[in-house]
């Protein structure tokens, strides 16, 4: 492929400025300067540098960010930052897209690509991948509020009771959660429906992959990690 060519396609701004870019001496690979816009370069195990900064070549891409509260899952954010402000923009000029959303006021693991058949796959309800909350309760728990959960509770406008996957206390108000659903405020619905309220509400994992584990292991608010085919496989056979 013509490097001015592979650089657009990574995100680097328009044919027209790729060019500019690599005529400019601003492109490395293996520590050499390319200079010829349409040079023909192989893109498997690439790795490039443009102005000094080291990148690897990608045919999708798919990421984990760890969301701080107060910043909206939106590229037009109303009332606060926008999550993908965060992202380097060469991946936000990529068109990645987060799979699914996070409240404004919910912490986080939140997984973002460019590729549409992964995100459909995650996001499916046909699909039934768990994801793991983790709720500071505004009352104390205990069984029947377990049980609640388990058992199933009645939501507005969904026809069936809604049920945790998984449900268990780390502390008096300490709730942790495992759902497979998408839907609007789902896990604050249910405790609510259930007897309790959420103060504050945060998405510890997605599939297999965990905050503070693995691949995700100290991964701080506000960070993001690449994804890579082992981390993806891990995640959930969907992906």
């Amino acid at each position: 492929m013509k490097l001015e060519r592979i650089l657009q396609n990574q995100g680097f701004g328009s044919r027209r400025q790729c060019r500019q870019l690599v005529e400019l001496g601003e492109v490395r690979i293996h520590g050499t300067v390319v200079d010829d816009p349409g040079a023909e370069i192989a893109t498997a195990g690439l790795q490039f540098e443009v102005a000094g900064e080291a990148w690897t070549y990608r045919d999708k891409t798919y990421l984990a960010l760890h969301k701080p509260a107060g910043f909206e899952c939106s590229h037009e954010p109303k009332h606060h930052r926008g999550v993908y402000s965060l992202l380097p923009h060469q991946l936000v000029a990529r068109n990645v897209q987060s799979v699914g959303r996070l409240d404004v006021d919910t912490t986080g693991l939140l997984l973002f690509s460019d590729d549409g058949a992964f995100i459909h796959n995650l996001s499916s309800p046909k699909k039934h991948v768990p994801k793991i909350y983790r709720a500071e309760l505004a009352e104390d728990g205990g069984d029947p509020l377990l049980e609640r959960l388990l058992a199933g509770v009645d939501l507005i406008d969904e026809p069936q009771p809604v049920r945790a996957l998984s449900a268990r206390l780390l502390a008096p108000r300490t709730l942790e959660l495992s759902v497979d659903l998408g839907k609007y405020h789902v896990v604050k619905r249910m405790i609510a429906a259930a007897g309790n309220h959420v103060d504050t509400l945060h998405r510890h994992g997605f599939g297999g992959l965990a905050l503070g584990e693995g691949v995700l292991a100290g991964v701080a608010e506000g960070e993001w990690v690449y994804l890579e085919a082992a981390d993806l496989q891990q995640l959930h056979p969907a992906a």
